[in-house]
């Protein structure tokens, strides 16, 4: 089931951010834009390659007015631990969400359930909550999250330009469309 056009429904966690354990809820994701980043696991192999990268872009994300949260279903503690041994984890700066119960996950039709972890989700949410983009790779396929700038520039031009569309590899500042009866069979 798809969840674009849904809203981030009520959920409470807690997570590791900037050496402190603190409650993260749906509430998070209303006001400003946010990237929420599930992996399967902490200290495992394909995820710290993800997570640092996604660490490199944060400065511009941030710039963009974008908050990061990364997911697992692991707890808290352990994000700290790994926070504290990793060289690539200890460069993070953004919220990682402990999801032991696997509630969000499964808020975010991302749960395996058959190994109890998170499948690598990456959602962008708009201001009022609600998914705007979704991409979901296998378990061995790591995310590039040098993509998401792009992806988040062509979803706050939307939002703010209704009635026009980005079309493919759209940048910012390129050539937007808009959609009409004289466009059907010329694009």
């Amino acid at each position: 089931m798809s969840m674009i056009g849904k809203e981030v429904t009520e959920f409470s966690a807690q997570a590791y951010h900037n050496s402190e354990f603190v409650e993260v809820t749906a509430e998070n994701f209303k006001g400003k834009w946010s990237v929420l980043c599930f992996y399967p696991a902490d200290f495992t192999f394909v995820c710290p390659t993800e997570l640092e990268d996604l660490q490199e872009q944060y400065a511009t994300l941030q710039s963009l007015g974008v908050e990061v949260y990364s997911c697992s279903t692991d707890t808290h503690f352990t994000h700290k631990a790994w926070h504290e041994t990793s060289e690539a984890i200890g460069k993070i700066k953004y919220y990682m969400i402990g999801d032991p119960s696997h509630k969000i996950a499964e808020m975010f039709d991302v749960l395996d359930e058959a190994e109890g972890l998170a499948q690598r989700g990456t959602f962008i949410i708009d201001p009022d909550g609600i998914v705007q983009a979704v991409e979901i790779n296998a378990d061995g396929i790591g995310r590039d999250a040098s993509t998401l700038v792009d992806k988040i520039r062509a979803a706050q031009y939307v939002r703010n330009h209704p009635g026009e569309v980005c079309p493919a590899k759209w940048k910012e500042s390129g050539e937007t469309l808009t959609p009409s009866f004289d466009l059907v069979g010329k694009i």
